[in-house]
């Protein structure tokens, strides 16, 4: 029951939420987008920014949702599931605009290597981008200085998007898990 009053509850919710976009994302709007394909030219845009997970604190960004009973025994964590919705900032201060969020979620997914396979998406909420998405979807070799990762998509002014983006770990704290990781995406799109 408490499940279907949260659900009930967030969609009210969002029902509600006036929605400020420059993107007409109707069912018509679309089809008449994809009828125009044919004469739209491939664009390249680069982005930068900057990542902010937050597992410690009382308000973490970052939160585990499932393990199994071997999880915190293997030196991976294989097995871990987490949940995030993490800041996207301009720098790599904490006090940094904000220009999104990275929403979505990432598993240890590898028994020998600290990897995390992560499924998520870039909601751009300012600026030209606002309201449009990335998703990323791949492979994240957190030990390797780079790590390259495929974008698969996108939504909005990012519809049809197909890229990279390039991670390196700006900061990172051992103790608590909390990290700042810089992005750098390459994307073509229409």
């Amino acid at each position: 029951m408490g499940m279907v009053c949260a659900i009930l509850l967030l969609c009210s919710m969002v029902i509600a939420m006036p929605i400020v976009r420059g993107i007409d994302e109707s069912p018509q709007a679309v089809a008449k987008w994809f009828e125009d394909l044919p004469q739209m030219k491939e664009k390249v845009t680069k982005l930068h920014f900057y990542f902010h997970e937050q597992v410690s604190g009382k308000n973490p960004t970052a939160v585990k949702v499932a393990y199994t009973n071997t999880t915190f025994q293997s030196p991976t964590f294989f097995g871990l599931v987490v949940v995030i919705d993490d800041a996207l900032t301009v720098g790599p201060e904490p006090n940094s605009t904000i220009i999104g969020r990275a929403q979505g979620m990432y598993e240890s997914a590898d028994l020998v290597d600290p990897v995390a396979e992560m499924s998520l998406s870039f909601v751009f909420t300012t600026g030209a981008y606002n309201g449009s998405t990335l998703s990323l979807l791949g492979r994240n070799a957190v030990l390797h200085t780079y790590r390259e990762m495929p974008i698969v998509g996108g939504s909005g002014v990012f519809r049809l998007a197909r890229g990279i983006a390039t991670a390196k770990t700006y900061w990172f704290n051992a103790t608590t898990g909390d990290a700042i990781v810089e992005y750098n995406v390459v994307v073509l799109h229409y």
